[in-house]
């Protein structure tokens, strides 16, 4: 049978909405920094019953990492344990297949998901990205409250996300389902337009 050629091409969750450049105020410094990330190996990680002490060792085994306590967010490095509600988490690596083996490590301990291409992230840094998603969220982003290593399963204007602090730049990151990529984003340019938003290219 003879070969086609094709133009299909795999297409980002935020290619058709973060456009790299400026957004909103044009004049001094952006106040945000947005930066797609794109190329992700994302899973969800639920633990069996009874079997939480034995997946916190074979996790420590897999990733260096203790299982995060509730509200807590671990990362080395790009890689990353999200507390996502009761027995339940989001293993993040920072290329796709870095997870590949993930089923097999947790056999008997937990249910791995692949959500690579099911959930969607943002970066957001900058000194006024704390002001922008206060806009939005229904979580207390004082730093007094939430800061590095904090996560929260809440909504942004109504869209369910998961969001997590990395640094005291502030610097967050956002997960939402890929479906909602296109609303989260109509949300965010407009939140970050008094301030001046600049993406750049996904990573």
């Amino acid at each position: 049978m003879a070969e086609h050629a094709t133009l299909w091409r795999p297409r980002g969750a935020w290619d058709l909405y973060a456009q790299t450049g400026r957004h909103g105020r044009r004049e001094g410094p952006a106040g945000v920094t947005v930066t797609p990330r794109e190329g992700l190996a994302l899973a969800s990680v639920t633990a069996v019953d009874g079997a939480e002490d034995r997946l916190a060792a074979a996790i420590q085994t897999r990733f260096g990492l203790s299982l995060p306590e509730p509200g807590a967010a671990l990362f080395s490095g790009e890689t990353g344990l999200i507390w996502s509600g009761p027995g339940q988490w989001l293993a993040l690596g920072p290329a796709r297949g870095d997870l590949d083996d993930l089923g097999a490590a947790l056999s008997g301990l937990a249910a791995v998901a692949d959500q690579s291409d099911g959930r969607a992230l943002l970066r957001l840094s900058g000194p006024e990205a704390r002001r922008v998603l206060e806009k939005g969220v229904s979580v207390d982003l004082h730093p007094r409250a939430f800061g590095p290593g904090r996560t929260a399963v809440t909504a942004v204007a109504h869209i369910g996300v998961q969001l997590w602090q990395r640094d005291d730049r502030p610097t967050y990151e956002l997960a939402v389902a890929r479906s909602f990529a296109g609303s989260l984003w109509s949300w965010l340019e407009e939140a970050a337009a008094e301030f001046g938003c600049e993406v750049r290219a996904g990573g």
